[in-house]
């Protein structure tokens, strides 16, 4: 992936919003970009499990809403499955786990910080939704970069 985030601010100051520096990118690739699929959570990850293992994810960057709850939604499974579905990356406003694992899989996942522990009992989620955290509003069909320096997220593709 041939981008640099500080470019694409530098280059178009009015098309792009950029993710709060508290969260971090435990993933395997430092890198990703794709079109916006957002889901919002309560605590139980079961609707994102359907989406990373059963929809084609090319080109795609799926943000996570769980209202920063201190339960892991993302970890060694679910990174599995956004690999093999070909996800570049997943930004999820909570925690994370498996982070020994993860950090081998090459898709980007940034997230507030881990926590071990899952909610187990099943809740459900809402596709497709409008989403805002971090100062940065999504939806889907925007566009996410991210690199290094951070999280862009515009409203256009730009490369």
């Amino acid at each position: 992936m041939d981008f640099f985030t500080a470019d694409f601010c530098d280059e178009h100051p009015e098309l792009v919003d950029v993710l709060s520096h508290d969260f971090k990118n435990y993933g395997g690739s430092e890198k990703c970009r794709g079109e916006v699929v957002t889901i919002k959570l309560d605590k139980n990850n079961s609707e994102l499990i359907k989406l990373l293992r059963d929809e084609d994810g090319t080109d795609k960057v799926v943000v996570v809403d769980v209202n920063a709850e201190f339960y892991a939604v993302v970890g060694e499974n679910l990174m599995k499955f956004a690999e093999k579905n070909n996800y570049s990356g997943i930004i999820v406003n909570g925690y994370i786990r498996d982070t020994f694992q993860i950090k081998e899989i090459p898709v980007s996942l940034w997230a507030l910080g881990t926590c071990p522990k899952k909610y187990i009992p099943t809740t459900s989620g809402q596709r497709d939704i409008p989403l805002s955290f971090g100062g940065v509003n999504f939806k889907n069909g925007d566009y996410i970069y991210a690199d290094t320096d951070g999280v862009m997220v515009t409203h256009k593709p730009l490369h």
